[in-house]
């Protein structure tokens, strides 16, 4: 091999891993610039002293990573938002709603049982309004599950699926977002490994619905039912919780212990229920497609020999 081809495919493009870097690139240098200017603005309004906190910060990363995918699609891949499934038809309300709904069940179902056993229980609260910590919870969970979609199942998944296909795409982004948890507070190798079958979830609803919108809705809603209704710990850290907290009063193996409900095994039956359902779901899509387009082409070949005969 040349030089030229390790860079280079025969046909002129630019190799995967090559495109992998440069996307790299480009969301970081989106996220130091847009950090540059924020915090200017910031100590104007705030004064000299202000910084960002997590929220702002998280909001300006998410902006930064969305920059560094328009950037690589347009420069460097000629192609558009649908390549990786953020174009207008992907955005369809159906679809996010969709989205929506099975993240919050995979998650909410298996901390209703866990109730219903009470192995989770209300271990107090602090003091405030319900409503205002939800909205500041979802403006921060909101931009952080986003970032979290671009980076493992955005841009890098459709550049492994077009080389390595579905399954190899699927397998390597969803053990690198398990990987990225590993840091967390109270993590062990179950969280972990709960955290990457939950990539696996996340890709399933991406798969099905064609649509990443829809994979950060269903990110979002798992989180937000965690934090938000059940005042639970969300992947190690404890979010707030006016009026009450459920807490760990069972077995680690079913609470998920510190890590919160989504490192137990009843949350991992939940994502195993919910990619069930979704690869049947597509597979049907799949078939109503084929026979469709079967359908149309015999109408046409039906057409064509009608036309025949009148010839």
């Amino acid at each position: 091999m040349n030089p030229t081809g390790i860079f280079f495919t025969e046909r002129g493009a630019l190799r995967a891993p090559w495109r992998i870097a440069v996307f790299a690139a480009l969301s970081l240098a989106g996220v130091v610039v847009l950090a540059s200017l924020a915090q200017p603005l910031l100590g104007r309004v705030f004064g000299p002293m202000a910084t960002m906190n997590l929220t702002v910060q998280v909001w300006l990363e998410t902006l930064g990573v969305l920059a560094g995918t328009a950037a690589t699609l347009r420069l460097v891949d000629r192609r558009s938002w649908g390549d990786v499934w953020l174009d207008r038809a992907a955005a369809r309300p159906s679809l996010l709603g969709f989205g929506f709904m099975i993240g919050g069940l995979a998650i909410g179902l298996p901390i209703l049982l866990l109730l219903v056993v009470h192995w989770l229980k209300n271990g107090g609260s602090a003091p405030g309004s319900w409503i205002a910590a939800a909205a500041r919870l979802t403006l921060f969970l909101a931009p952080a599950a986003l970032l979290e979609e671009l980076l493992t199942r955005g841009y890098i998944l459709s550049v492994i699926r077009e080389s390595w296909g579905w399954g190899w795409a699927v397998v390597v982004t969803s053990v690198a977002f398990g990987l990225l948890h590993v840091l967390n507070a109270g993590v062990t190798t179950g969280s972990v490994l709960l955290v990457t079958l939950a990539g696996f979830f996340l890709a399933a609803v991406l798969y099905a619905t064609r649509s990443l919108y829809a994979a950060w809705m269903a990110h979002l809603a798992w989180n937000w039912t965690m934090a938000v209704i059940f005042h639970a710990a969300v992947s190690g850290y404890p979010m707030e919780a006016p009026g009450y907290r459920y807490v760990d009063a069972g077995p680690d193996w079913a609470t998920g212990g510190p890590w919160g409900p989504e490192g137990g095994i009843p949350a991992g039956l939940g994502m195993c229920a919910g990619i069930a359902y979704l690869l049947i779901r597509r597979r049907r899509s799949d078939s109503i497609e084929r026979e469709g387009s079967d359908a149309r082409g015999d109408a046409v070949d039906d057409t064509r020999r009608l036309a025949d005969q009148e010839t």
